[in-house]
């Protein structure tokens, strides 16, 4: 029986070492956003034939004829913050931004905006955070005793931009109601025709089992 070579085993050993060592040096698995696929220009974006502050102005009054409380407003942005209470013991809050941008002049020299909405929506749940018991003594000093309390604490526990077609559409569909329909500089006219408001309604995300209290 031959035995093979010094120099067979030699390339032997250097081609297991290569192949090791680029194993080694593989890149790690990336983090895929896939519903990060910038295919659609249409869920946070809408065009009205305004100006800035007009639009503005009018996201600024659905946001408010909803129930959201104004954090700032101004002629280009707007924003909104309304608190929900989908559980005993989760919180909700949700942040509506509006940034109004000049889009160009459409027919017949009117100026037109284009809308960008966005909403976050930050989840909070209840932390139990234990306090011991303690007792001052006179000649002692401080007794702790093996009594304990909870003091409740609200925790984020998820932030997620809401990405729901049919959300921005009833929301812009609820500023054309309070656009202006003239052109610029003419004040907010009252439509002479009483029609309910549609109401935007938050996606909220499924809410998780409550922890079991030891």
């Amino acid at each position: 029986m031959r035995l093979p070579s010094r120099r067979a085993a030699a390339a032997t050993l250097l081609l297991f070492s290569s192949l090791v060592a680029s194993c080694s040096l593989a890149p790690s698995r990336r983090v895929s956003y896939e519903p990060e696929e910038f295919d659609s220009t249409t869920t946070h974006t809408r065009s009205y034939a305004a100006n800035e502050a007009q639009t503005c102005e009018a996201a600024r009054r659905a946001l408010l004829s909803q129930g959201y409380m104004i954090t700032a407003g101004n002629a280009d942005l707007v924003t909104g913050r309304k608190s929900f209470q989908p559980a005993a013991e989760v919180h909700v809050e949700v942040e509506f931004r509006v940034v109004c941008a000049r889009e160009g002049n459409g027919r017949n020299g009117a100026r037109s905006t284009i809308a960008f909405a966005s909403a976050l929506q930050d989840r909070y749940g209840i932390k139990k955070v234990n306090n011991s018991a303690s007792v001052g003594v006179g000649a002692i000093g401080s007794l702790s005793l093996p009594f304990s309390s909870s003091d409740d604490a609200l925790v984020k526990v998820a932030s997620e931009t809401l990405t729901d077609e049919r959300f921005y559409d009833r929301f812009f569909s609820l500023i054309d109601r309070f656009l202006p329909a003239a052109t610029e500089g003419r004040p907010v006219e009252a439509s002479p025709v009483v029609t309910p408001q549609p109401m935007i309604e938050v996606p909220l995300s499924p809410v998780p089992p409550s922890p079991t209290r030891g």
